[in-house]
């Protein structure tokens, strides 16, 4: 960079976001040589953060996590925003974009319990507490005796009410666990043909204004060709299946060797039905496979299957 500009990072204020609004410092320092006081982060306060009451699938959805930085991104107060690709909505404001994605971390959920190790081996009407409809929907999938309940707030939010016996076990994104150092507090490991993460799930994006030279030359070198294929193969298909916080959505792509191969699945917030498919193909039709995705898998499910999400 010719002229030493200050660069402003926005971010939520929680722990996690932290640390991935830092990952993304540190990479960009990394990247084009400027010293680490020459980048702002900026916490911003969102809806999704203020509201731990009731279920974002109640309030709002995906959106509340992202309003607050789009506006002050929009307005020119910060550069960039720092998020996690599972919050972000598959529309964009007019004027924003997505312009790179960090090298994704492990995808997988972390079950986390004190009492049991694993999932299949809690007792039969244990408490399992997640705020993810997703998780609520696969773990009653696969543990229909256990009783599920909602479990806002943030990371170490999750875990203090683990301990004080809210429920007996939780599920969070190992992504999130391993950047905050905590990797040693997972208990097992789901592994995703089993029980498939949510789209974009262990991916960091930037958000930035949509033609704004400056930035997407800063951002540029942080971006991580597989992470960016495998990410429009997964917004692709939630697109398609107009997912929010209020659907039961999963699905992973993997690139090798040219290739995309994605897993999705749809299920009811009960669980008792589900439907998946699998589907592979050229790297650069990684989009145009999770749309095939999403539109064979609502068509196979009919529309008496999506009004159950109402």
């Amino acid at each position: 960079m010719a002229r030493r500009e200050t660069i402003r990072i926005g971010t939520r204020g929680s722990p996690l976001a932290l640390a991935q609004a830092n990952e993304a410092r540190d990479k960009l320092v990394a990247a084009h040589g400027i010293p680490a006081n020459a980048i702002d982060i900026i916490v911003i306060s969102t809806a999704g953060d203020r509201i731990q009451d009731r279920p974002l699938s109640e309030v709002g959805g995906k959106g509340l996590f992202t309003q607050e930085l789009e506006e002050q991104l929009l307005d020119g107060r910060i550069d960039i925003a720092v998020h996690s690709s599972k919050d972000m909505p598959t529309v964009l404001p007019e004027g924003l974009a997505l312009t790179a994605f960090l090298e994704r971390e492990d995808p997988r959920d972390a079950f986390i319990s004190h009492d049991a190790g694993s999932l299949e081996s809690l007792p039969e009407g244990a408490v399992v507490g997640s705020s993810s409809l997703r998780r609520q929907a696969l773990i009653r999938r696969i543990r229909p005796d256990v009783e599920v309940v909602g479990f806002r707030g943030n990371v170490q939010t999750r875990l203090r009410k683990l301990s004080e016996g809210v429920a007996h076990a939780t599920l969070l994104a190992n992504a999130g666990l391993r950047r905050l150092g905590m990797a040693s507090i997972v208990t097992d490991l789901m592994e995703p043909d089993y029980f498939p993460p949510a789209p974009g799930q262990g991916a960091i994006c930037i958000e930035g204004r949509a033609g704004d030279a400056r930035t997407d030359a800063l951002v540029a070198p942080l971006n991580h060709d597989a992470t960016t294929i495998a990410l429009s193969c997964e917004r692709a298909f939630l697109a398609a299946l107009d997912g929010s916080c209020r659907t039961p959505i999963a699905g992973l792509a993997t690139v090798d060797a040219g290739r995309v191969s994605f897993h999705g699945m749809i299920l009811t917030p009960d669980g008792k039905d589900a439907h998946a498919i699998e589907i592979s193909g050229p790297v650069g039709r990684a989009a145009d496979l999770g749309r095939e995705a999403g539109e064979t898998l609502r068509e196979r499910a009919g529309p008496y299957f999506f009004a159950s999400w109402s």
